[in-house]
């Protein structure tokens, strides 16, 4: 089994910065794709970014390219999101995934099999 445990939501003002982390454990996750996706209340959840574990190839949605960095650290089991120019429609709840979806899966949360608690992220005007 896999355990996901995401940290580092908070309150912030917009166009500040964010870092979240997902601590991983259970496994090892080598073959597996990690992604962050967000959550609104009554909404699908948004795909945001992914890296594959072993070659660390990312992966981004159109709305986190260029603001958003994904990264791990394999030392410390540990997956990162970084979050630049933060704006308050951005807040939601921060998920953290791991699975082995298919390219064309890869952008929805279907294509995940693990998942975390979750971390709200909350971006005041």
């Amino acid at each position: 089994q896999v355990q996901l445990v995401e940290s580092g939501g908070g309150l912030v003002q917009a166009g500040t910065s964010l870092r979240l982390s997902c601590a991983v454990s259970g496994r090892t996750l080598s073959d597996y794709t990690m992604a962050w996706f967000r959550q609104v209340p009554g909404k699908d959840r948004d795909f945001l970014a992914a890296i594959t574990w072993s070659f660390g190839t990312t992966y981004y949605a159109d709305s986190s390219e260029g603001r958003f960095t994904i990264a791990r650290d394999n030392a410390k089991n540990t997956v990162y999101l970084q979050m630049n120019s933060l704006k308050p429609e951005e807040t939601a709840v921060y998920s953290c995934t791991a699975g082995i979806p298919t390219p064309r899966r890869r952008y929805l949360a279907a294509g995940y099999n693990y998942w975390g608690q979750g971390t709200q992220v909350t971006v005041s005007s």
